[in-house]
């Protein structure tokens, strides 16, 4: 793995085991970074994703919880200081997407998702504050989603998370500008990812189509997180920045 743009730099992606989290990590390890892969319980799919990164030449490390539980996040973040000796970047991809009618959803059902995705980023923040810090020049991509400004049907918890998600970054990127920390939001738009058996596309995605007439690609996305990564992207900070081919065009 050549040496690049994030060399010596360590950073958490978290959901990083299938689809946008695992090309993240790919994209990452592939510009010079140490890369703590996160996923909530599917070992196998984390161990993969390191695998091909140790194969290629980078390091990585595999930590597998929940970023709904602080007590798994702060864990996570020990485990890469012990390993790396820093943290310079973090990725808060970790989410759920399900789609129910709100007339149909109960607080568990609403509240699961909100922990996983907004709360999670929360853990992640703090337990990685620190060393983000020490870092000098630290990095937080959030990841968004696009029916956060788009709404969408059966997706009241979703388009809350991921609205709050946006909030959260533009009100991190004035807390910690002045500790050299910034804090961007990437928002995905249609992309092509296997879904599990039975789980068919969003029905939102539907509604909308790309200037480009094609849908994305995880690497899409993660060519954007690389991008906000490196030292070139230091003056952007606060930011909501759409990669969809065109589908919403807005801020």
């Amino acid at each position: 793995m050549a040496s690049c743009e994030l060399t010596g730099k360590v950073a958490i992606v978290t959901g990083a085991g299938r689809n946008i989290g695992r090309a993240i990590a790919l994209a990452l390890a592939e510009a010079g970074a140490s890369i703590l892969v996160n996923a909530r319980s599917n070992r196998a799919e984390a161990e993969s994703v390191a695998k091909d990164i140790i194969t290629a030449g980078g390091q990585a490390l595999v930590h597998v919880g929940n970023v709904a539980d602080a007590k798994a996040v702060q864990a996570m973040a020990d485990a890469v200081l012990a390993q790396f000796g820093r943290i310079d970047i973090l990725v808060n991809n970790a989410a759920l997407r399900r789609e129910k009618p709100f007339a149909e959803m109960d607080y568990a059902e609403w509240r699961e998702i909100l922990d996983v995705t907004l709360d999670g980023a929360f853990h992640c923040t703090k337990a990685c504050l620190p060393a983000l810090r020490a870092s000098g020049a630290g990095t937080i991509v959030n990841i968004g989603g696009l029916s956060a400004h788009t709404g969408a049907a059966h997706r009241a918890h979703v388009v809350t998370a991921k609205a709050g998600i946006v909030g959260f970054t533009r009100a991190l990127a004035h807390d910690l500008a002045a500790d050299g920390i910034t804090v961007n939001c990437v928002v995905p738009g249609l992309i092509g990812t296997p879904r599990p058996k039975g789980h068919p596309e969003p029905a939102h995605h539907l509604m909308h189509g790309t200037i480009t007439g094609e849908r994305g690609k995880p690497d899409d996305v993660a060519a954007v997180v690389r991008f906000l990564c490196t030292p070139a992207a230091r003056y952007m900070t606060g930011q909501a920045i759409h990669a969809n081919g065109g589908a919403y065009l807005g801020s």
